[in-house]
């Protein structure tokens, strides 16, 4: 158990439960859940610039990030189209000598997955019913989104059937196929994926630099070492974790949340005005669905925050007061905005029964799905969450070796 390693190597209880912070991070879990300690190798088994089990932010924000990997898809010749987010990859015919592109990225909102008449995927049908041909379909969607939404599974009197398609007047015209496209088995395990979340996520805009009772700010108002690195609250002890996890399996938000403080300002300052900062929170634990079905309104958003912001006032008093903006996110929020099913942002439990050969589903832990020709490459395939591109590098390893027998 995740206690029995940090007892063994720790003695400072605050310490062990800083570290326990990064076992529980995304999970719906306590750090005395069997397994918990995986989630905490995963979060330090990196590393960044020589550094193990180093994490950095990124200059101009996590959006930067994608930009970059956008230009650099289109420096090799890919199309992106990016009105809406939908996150699935379609490999056209445009090659270069030099051997495998994507081309092109699909960014646009997809409606289905296209599928020829021996089965396999040819391409994606847009929302506005344009059809984009390739040979193979990379999906970064997460499982659900992918197999359950965009793939048909099932033909019927009206053409291929799929599993909830989100836009039910997509213009599609399918071809009789030999047989259902997804095995009954493979369908029932995406559907049991345990993707509870406990994240409620708050960006905050404020008018000058948390001054903490720990360390208080200089007159000169510059950040300090600490502002630059992520800060933990209500983790003095492994206890409070577990007592804020127990509240969340009640369907009540934690009272004394877990709280990650970061600032990337503090590093960044071009991400806010001058003297002003931008603060990001990830906190836990908040359930998806509230005890006697309320509703995750307004009223409660404002209502968790708040306890949050209390809980900060305690370490940095003023804090509230410099708040003049705030955003945020439950996990219903995330799934609505983003796409991730259930808010969980590694597109489901890192648990030992949802990893390596059993991620997404056993026998298909090799980005190959069901349908030949379809990928998934995403937090929902081996290894998991995390801003690494590690699934997206094996997905596309198995692709460039599947498209020489194409």
């Amino acid at each position: 158990l995740l206690g029995q390693i940090l007892d063994h190597w720790f003695e400072s209880e605050p310490l062990k439960a800083t570290l326990a912070t990064d076992a529980v991070i995304g999970a719906m879990a306590s750090p005395h859940t069997p397994g918990s300690g995986y989630v905490l190798l995963h979060h330090v088994m990196g590393e960044l610039e020589g550094r193990r089990g180093a994490w950095g932010y990124v200059a101009g924000g996590m959006g930067a990030l994608s930009q970059a990997i956008a230009h650099a898809a289109a420096a090799w010749g890919a199309h992106i189209f990016a009105e809406k987010v939908r996150g699935v990859w379609a490999r056209g015919a445009a090659w270069d000598a030099l051997g495998e592109m994507l081309s092109p990225l699909l960014a646009q909102a997809v409606c289905q997955v296209l599928l020829g008449r021996d089965g396999r995927a040819q391409g994606v049908v847009l929302q506005d019913g344009t059809e984009v041909r390739s040979k193979v379909v990379l999906s970064n969607a997460s499982p659900q989104i992918t197999f359950l939404e965009l793939t048909p599974q099932v033909w019927g009197a009206r053409g291929w059937q799929g599993g909830g398609v989100p836009w039910p007047d997509c213009p599609l015209h399918w071809p009789l196929p030999p047989q259902d496209q997804l095995p009954q088995d493979f369908v029932q395990r995406i559907r049991q994926v345990d993707t509870r979340s406990p994240v409620t996520k708050i960006n905050v805009a404020v008018d000058r630099l948390p001054s903490f009772l720990a360390a208080p700010n200089n007159r000169d108002g510059q950040p300090l070492p600490h502002h630059q690195c992520s800060i933990h609250l209500n983790c003095e002890g492994t206890h409070l974790l577990h007592e804020a996890f127990t509240e969340a399996t009640h369907g009540r938000p934690s009272s004394r949340p877990m709280i990650e403080l970061c600032i990337p300002s503090a590093l960044d300052p071009g991400l806010a005005p001058r003297g002003c900062h931008v603060v990001s929170l990830f906190t836990q634990y908040t359930p998806s669905v509230l005890a006697g079905g309320q509703p995750w309104d307004e009223q409660a958003r404002n209502a968790y925050a708040d306890t949050v912001f209390d809980c900060i006032e305690a370490y940095a008093p003023g804090f509230k007061a410099s708040v003049i903006g705030r955003d945020i996110l439950t996990p219903p929020d995330l799934e609505r905005i983003f796409g991730l099913p259930g808010g969980n942002i590694f597109h489901g439990g890192m648990s030992l029964d949802q990893l390596y050969f059993a991620r997404p589903a056993p026998s298909y832990s090799g980005y190959r799905s069901p349908v030949p020709g379809l990928y998934l490459c995403g937090s929902g395939a081996h290894p998991g969450g995390g801003v690494m591109g590690a699934a997206g590098r094996n997905a596309a390893r198995v692709v460039l070796e599947d498209f020489r027998h194409l």
